[in-house]
């Protein structure tokens, strides 16, 4: 793509514009609505609007989605592809050394999707906490080397492993993975057994929803629910609320009662 070209799909990104034309031969001028504007040619603008990058109706230009996703590719470094298709966004996770803060593809997990979305009242489906142990979940399940292949049954996945030595058995596995592996079992524990299975398909085995509820037998929309309650209970797991101690008596008595002083 060309300089001319991408200058103008740069120029389109930020809304319609009116076309009309320039003074310069073979000119045309593009203006926003904030009154920007500025002189494109008018084969590239032919180019663009033969390659689909752009719409016209009228004298009114816009972005199509396919000169959108030209324009995240042109704007991208090393890896044009995963530029287009991800929407990467920084998040805070929590790791054995503390807090970090990571770019993250909010499209590549069910999961993180479903963050997106929102409630009746406009809130947030999911509450950060809830999202950020899911994902904390996972990033465990990855380090602990419980591979997927197993399928669904976590327990066989954890316990299975032995100690002689065999492949995939405890003796083989390091101690980060271990440790997290270990993590993995608390936390599926914390959680219990009712809610774990779809926790794990979720945010362990990538799985969509629709693929758990016809695994499951479950009715429509209902994993959505049976996981955000999963989330709820494995972020009171991971970050636990603090006491409560503001209703907590230490004492009946009536308004003039007076402790005693001194020895029983």
């Amino acid at each position: 793509m060309g300089k001319a070209q991408l200058r103008i799909l740069k120029f389109l990104a930020a809304g319609t514009v009116k076309a009309k034309p320039a003074a310069g031969e073979g000119a045309m001028l593009l203006e926003r609505d904030d009154g920007v504007c500025i002189a494109a040619d008018r084969g590239a603008l032919h180019i663009l609007a033969n390659a689909g990058l752009l719409v016209r109706a009228g004298t009114a230009l816009r972005l199509s989605a396919a000169g959108a996703a030209a324009l995240k590719r042109a704007n991208a470094g090393d890896d044009p592809y995963r530029e287009q298709h991800a929407e990467i966004a920084p998040r805070r996770f929590d790791t054995p050394d503390g807090w970090i803060v990571a770019d993250v593809n909010m499209s590549e997990s069910p999961l993180a999707q479903l963050a997106r979305r929102r409630a009746r009242d406009g809130a947030p489906f999911l509450a950060e906490a809830e999202w950020r142990s899911g994902e904390r979940l996972r990033a465990d399940y990855t380090r602990a080397r419980i591979m997927p292949r197993l399928g669904a049954n976590w327990q066989a996945a954890i316990a299975s492993g032995r100690r002689d030595g065999g492949a995939g058995g405890i003796a083989e596995l390091t101690d980060a993975a271990l440790a997290a592996r270990q993590r993995v079992e608390r936390a599926i524990d914390a959680v219990g057994p009712e809610l774990s299975g779809v926790l794990v398909d979720v945010c362990c085995f990538l799985k969509g929803l629709e693929t758990v509820e016809m695994e499951r037998g479950w009715p429509v929309r209902s994993a959505k629910i049976m996981l955000k309650s999963a989330l709820a209970a494995l972020s009171r797991h991971y970050e636990p609320p603090p006491p409560n101690r503001t209703h907590r008596i230490l004492h009946w008595g009536t308004e003039d009662y007076r402790p005693r002083l001194g020895s029983v």
